[in-house]
Formats: structure tokens, C-alpha cells, sequence
């Protein structure tokens, strides 16, 4: 997933440019230090999702296009950068909260805002919780850890020709051969290239994934860090009927991801099998308690 180690993120006047809008305005109850969600910018400016890439874009192959979407990402990203978990009404690290049964979900999710062209809110992960592998078809996102440490793997869809190369043999089920039973459909299988597998931090630059980049990844919250939270936005968001489902995925027999750091050059490439839902990773929801959102 990519970052911007290598470029400044440096704090902003409160006062922003009037193409990048206010987001959120300030808690009555404090200031935030977020510039990006203060309210007192005195010129006009369009809606937030101005920042986030346009279709038309996207099909525009030109350069000037391509410029400008960057250049709408980048200063997202800086902004983005100064957001603190209590400007968002996260005031003290926490996992999920808890629901009524025995079962607690590993992870839970604050809406914040949705529109048809972006969805926002915060992941919350209690300690050593993973979000396993999985894809995000034409869309655009945006992670920033809030508190813990993230372990991301992040890996491309080998497209074409790439894709279809010569499949590894998969092993038959012993048991069910044994048994004679009728074997189940063969999952769907994926070459990917893994492009990075690495610790996140609050003090980490906002992370990037694009349609030909990053696009899979799989998120844990390291277990000796405590529980761990994340800011996640995503341009356009999922929707089932227009072809953005979320597809998971778990690496073919007898691979597995390197310890991090691990940032390989040329990315090496891995098989994958497309799964479901595994049981024992559900996404819980609770309020979000943060200042109020409009687009």
C-alpha cells in the first residue's frame, strides 16, 4: 500500500484553499487540531467529495486528467494525515464494543457518511483481530490508523494474460477422496503480486489503494500493540448492483506472506483462492459518536 514517507505532511493553516472544503465541523466541546475539519474557512467551496476521484476521470486517459486526480490525492492525504482518533470521539484506545450473546465481534464498524460517490467511517479491531484478504473492484481508498499497529499485506490482481497463466495443480481433499463423496466446485483462483507486508502506525502517512493498485489487502491488529482503529474511505463505495462486491480470498496451499517489513522487488506472485466469508470473522456496527458529517 502506498505512502508518502518520502513527502512532507506537515500541518496546514486552519484557513484551507477553497477546493478543498471543510469535511467536519469542530466538538462544541473542543477545538480539533484537524484543519481539514474546522469550519471557519470564509470562502465558498464545493462538497467534499470533490476530492475524491471522478469516473469521468478515470476513463479520461489524458495527462492534465491524471494530474489533477493526483494532485486531488495528495492533498487529501495531507489533510487526512493530521486526523487524530479524538477528532473523530475516539477518546482512548478501545476494541469493539461489546453486543448482547456470548459472541463478540472481532471487529466493528462506525458509519460516518455515504454517498454515491464515497463512504466513510472507522474500523475498530480488538487485539490481534484480522480483516482477511480481499478486494475492492473500481474503487479508490484511503487508511488512516487512528491508534495500535496495523499488519497490512497489500497486493495487485495480475490482469490478462498474466492471470490466466498456468495454474498450480491443486492437491485433492483427502478426506472427501476417501470418503468417495462428490468434491465441491473448484473455487475461483487468482494470481497476485504482493507489493509490501508491513506495520502501521497513528504516525504513518495515510495509506493509498487504487483499481490496478493495492486493491487487495488483508489488515490485522498486532496482538502485543492492544486493539487498534482505522479511518477508511472509499470512492466510489461497494455496491453489489453495480458490480462492487467484496470478494475475500486466502493464499492456495502452501503459500504464505513473508514476516514484515517485507517489500519485494520485482512483487512476488501468489496463487489465491477466492472463499467465503471465513466463520469466525463478522464486522459488528455501533454509533458513531464524532462531529457531525455532511457531503
Amino acid at each position: 500500500m502506498e505512502d508518502f514517507n518520502s513527502q512532507s505532511t506537515a500541518k496546514t493553516s486552519p484557513v484551507l484553499d477553497p477546493w478543498f472544503c471543510p469535511l467536519l465541523p469542530p466538538s462544541p466541546a473542543k477545538a480539533t487540531s484537524a484543519p481539514f475539519l474546522l469550519q471557519d474557512s470564509p470562502h465558498p467551496c464545493p462538497s467534499f467529495s470533490h476530492f475524491l476521484p471522478r469516473h469521468s476521470w478515470v476513463r479520461d486517459g489524458s495527462r492534465a486528467g491524471w494530474q489533477q486526480q493526483c494532485g486531488f490525492l495528495q492533498r487529501l492525504r495531507e489533510l487526512l494525515s493530521q486526523v487524530s482518533a479524538e477528532d473523530l470521539g475516539l477518546l482512548q484506545p478501545r476494541g469493539p464494543s461489546a453486543v448482547p450473546g456470548p459472541s463478540q465481534p472481532p471487529v466493528s464498524y462506525m458509519h460516518i457518511c455515504e454517498t454515491a460517490r464515497f463512504s466513510m467511517g472507522v474500523f475498530v479491531l480488538r487485539a490481534g483481530a484480522c480483516i482477511p484478504l480481499h478486494d475492492h473492484p473500481g474503487m479508490q481508498g484511503l487508511l488512516k490508523v487512528l491508534y495500535g499497529t496495523l499488519r497490512i499485506a497489500c497486493l495487485d490482481a495480475a490482469a490478462g494474460e498474466a492471470a490466466a497463466a498456468e495454474e498450480p495443480e491443486e492437491q485433492p481433499d483427502a478426506a472427501a477422496a476417501a470418503s468417495g463423496a462428490a468434491s465441491s466446485p473448484r473455487p475461483r483462483r487468482l494470481r497476485a503480486l504482493l507489493r509490501s507486508h508491513r506495520l502501521y502506525t497513528a504516525a504513518a502517512p495515510p495509506c493509498l489503494l487504487s483499481p490496478q493498485r493495492d486493491n487487495l489487502h488483508q489488515i490485522a491488529a498486532e496482538e502485543a500493540a492492544g486493539p487498534a482503529a482505522f479511518l477508511d474511505i472509499l470512492a466510489p463505495p461497494y455496491d453489489t448492483a453495480r458490480g462492487r462486491d467484496c470478494h475475500y480470498y486466502r493464499l492456495a496451499d502452501g503459500q504464505s506472506l513473508p514476516p514484515p517489513p517485507a517489500q519485494p522487488v520485482p512483487p512476488s506472485a501468489l496463487w489465491l483462492l477466492e472463499t467465503p466469508q471465513a466463520p469466525d470473522f463478522w464486522c459488528g456496527g455501533e454509533p458513531y459518536l464524532g462531529p457531525r458529517v455532511w457531503p
